[in-house]
């Protein structure tokens, strides 16, 4: 069986989080700068069987897509066409950032270390994927 990789969209950054091979476990992977995100991705692909990408769906509270999704689209896209025999799910990601944040307090993490923002996409990804997985 394949692992599940998540993707927490940034213009700036990408936060990934990917599941163990039985697909019950999500952990962070990394957050990568958005530009090189597919060449991340492509040498990621070679070195371990992934089998599904979930890609975090922004929404507004009333479930209309957020401004952001502008900017997801195309990446979508780009996605798709690089890597075809792996298919795409969008997953709802309301909140994830608060949930990130405040998961680093309740870690007890340092506020310089709370200000990272890097840490806080990589969680939120496997916040999403956590989400995921509950309805697979």
């Amino acid at each position: 069986m394949g692992r599940i990789l998540a993707i927490d969209y940034g213009v700036k950054r990408i936060g990934l989080a990917v599941t163990d091979e039985m697909r019950m476990i999500a952990f962070g992977l990394t957050t990568v700068p958005t530009p090189e995100i597919i060449a991340y991705l492509a040498d990621y692909f070679q070195n371990e069987k992934v089998e599904l990408i979930v890609v975090g769906e922004p929404k507004q509270m009333d479930n209309s897509a957020s401004e952001s999704e502008v900017h997801i689209k195309p990446f979508l896209e780009k996605l798709a066409e690089k890597f075809p025999a792996i298919p795409i799910k969008r997953h709802d990601e309301r909140f994830t950032s608060k949930m990130a944040f405040q998961t680093m307090l309740d870690g007890g993490m340092k506020k310089k270390q709370r200000k990272n923002k890097a840490l806080i996409d990589e969680i939120s990804a496997t916040i999403i994927l956590q989400d995921f997985l509950k309805t697979v």
